[in-house]
């Protein structure tokens, strides 16, 4: 049985250093023994969790209300007040945030909006979006929020099984990206030694071979796909990436490290155990929603950050077992609060069992795709993730593909070039068509596989895009734009 903390009296709903606004006794560790950071908080009821919660839901809500002119117009609007949330069914009824409502707000009120909630002298870290795909979205932190993002971080990390004595490779853009900073914080926290060598400079992937096996390194934080790319480069160098001495992989950026086939390239290239994390920037602590066990799916950490999984039409929760859009409201920020920010992600949800070990809701395939990522093809919804899941178990799969929705006349066609390794020219289309017996089973819809040589695609040290929809070229020359 796990030893207590001190701080917790054991008894209630009370839970180990909770309190509006967060604070955090920063000389605490657990023993390294101890499975839980926190065993009160990650193990209780899940109903008394859930009354502690709610009574910080009106406390957050208040605090929005009195020092964020964003949440007080909107509800205003709404016609609801903090006081009118009597329970957690009454929390659904707040209406979500958009990420384009947070845009168009910092656009009206720079740098960092109406919903930041101190003043900005307070604020004395800046990450954001790259604005590639529209205006960038400034995230502003102040130093009681990057505290305690590198206290809620050192947790989940904790629940991984990271110590003290690990090295942590930060193998992700040091720049903007919050999924590095958070990493990085979060390792400190614990006690580990943090290594940022950060990614995307030509050539650096191989001086990351190099550097891992000269520093010992036992702990690899990137996106999934840096990870494949590393196991190949290392091979090119030499090295058989299992000779590395990871013990421990963990990502977040993009799905893969809860999708079967990406999950086992990964274990199997690195022999190394794999945890998923992850969910939107906006909402760090973004490992909030953090593997604590060696098996695929994440836990939502809801003292945390409280998650709903939500329908996508009416933003009302669905039943556990049910697919639906998580729904995030942060519970320990105090720069930029987040109330019901609306994901657009997809994933399905189970209720919490004290089988795993930890007594939050779990999700068995983490967060598998986005609602804005699923394209229709001959009236079926497909999602580049199920594509990715079959394609990568392949025998002669050749570490990289890309996904081709174009239109002939009236009727879309998929196909999906594969690259191919070992594979003898003489029983190429042989290959080709049993990948596509599988896609089709597992989609329901025929895709076209196409082979194309090894290396035929660039790799990448970041997140992965691999779909290519030919459509909206075809939409734009029509239309004459």
């Amino acid at each position: 049985m796990d030893a207590q903390n001190p701080m917790d009296s054991g008894h209630g709903t009370s839970m180990e250093q909770w309190s509006w606004p967060p604070r955090y006794d920063e000389t605490y560790r657990p023993p390294s023994g101890q499975t839980h950071w926190f065993p009160r908080r990650e193990t209780m009821p899940a109903g008394e969790r859930d009354e502690a919660i709610l009574a910080r839901i009106r406390e957050v809500m208040a605090y929005a209300w009195d020092h964020a002119p964003f949440y007080r117009r909107k509800w205003e609007e709404a016609g609801i007040h903090p006081s009118a949330i009597r329970d957690l069914a009454d929390f659904e009824k707040v209406p979500v945030v958009r990420k384009e409502e947070l845009r168009a707000d910092q656009a009206a009120h720079e740098p960092f909006g109406s919903y930041l909630a101190v003043h900005p002298s307070e604020v004395k870290h800046v990450n954001g979006t790259s604005g590639t795909t529209g205006r960038p979205t400034a995230f502003g932190i102040g130093e009681r929020d990057w505290r305690s993002v590198a206290n809620a971080h050192a947790r989940v990390m904790w629940g991984m099984g990271i110590r003290e004595h690990d090295t942590v490779l930060v193998a992700s853009p040091l720049s903007l990206y919050w999924g590095s900073w958070g990493a990085y914080i979060g390792a400190e926290r614990l006690g580990a030694r943090v290594f940022p060598f950060g990614a995307g400079t030509p050539g650096q992937t191989a001086r990351t071979v190099m550097w891992m096996k000269q520093m010992g390194v036992t702990v690899f934080y990137g996106t999934p796909s840096y990870a494949l790319h590393l196991a190949e480069v290392a091979a090119d160098e030499g090295v058989n990436p299992a000779d590395l001495g990871l013990r421990k992989l963990f990502f977040s950026g993009e799905p893969g490290a809860s999708v079967p086939t990406i999950r086992g390239r990964i274990e199997e290239a690195f022999g190394a155990q794999v945890y998923d994390s992850g969910s939107m920037a906006e909402v760090s602590p973004w490992m909030h929603l953090g593997a604590a066990n060696h098996e695929p799916g994440v836990f939502a950490w809801q003292d945390l950050v409280y998650t709903e999984v939500c329908d996508p039409v009416d933003h009302h929760r669905v039943d556990y077992g049910r697919e639906g859009t998580p729904v995030y409201t942060t519970l320990e920020r105090t720069s930029q609060p987040m109330i019901r920010l609306l994901s657009n992600d997809l994933t399905r949800w189970e209720a919490p069992s004290a089988d795993r070990g930890r007594t939050y809701p779990f999700l068995p395939q983490g967060i598998y795709g986005r609602i804005d990522d699923m394209f229709t093809v001959r009236g079926e919804n497909v999602y580049p993730s199920a594509i990715d899941d079959v394609v990568m178990a392949a025998e002669g799969y050749g570490g990289e593909h890309r996904i081709v929705i174009s239109r002939k006349a009236t009727m879309d066609t998929l196909a999906v070039q594969v690259e191919h390794r070992g594979v003898a020219e003489s029983t190429l289309d042989g290959w080709a068509r049993a990948i596509e017996d599988q896609l089709r089973r597992a989609l329901g819809v025929g895709a076209h596989v196409v082979p194309v040589e090894y290396k035929t695609f660039d790799r990448t040290e970041f997140k992965a895009r691999r779909v290519i929809d030919d459509r909206d070229l075809l939409r734009r020359l029509g239309s004459g734009s």
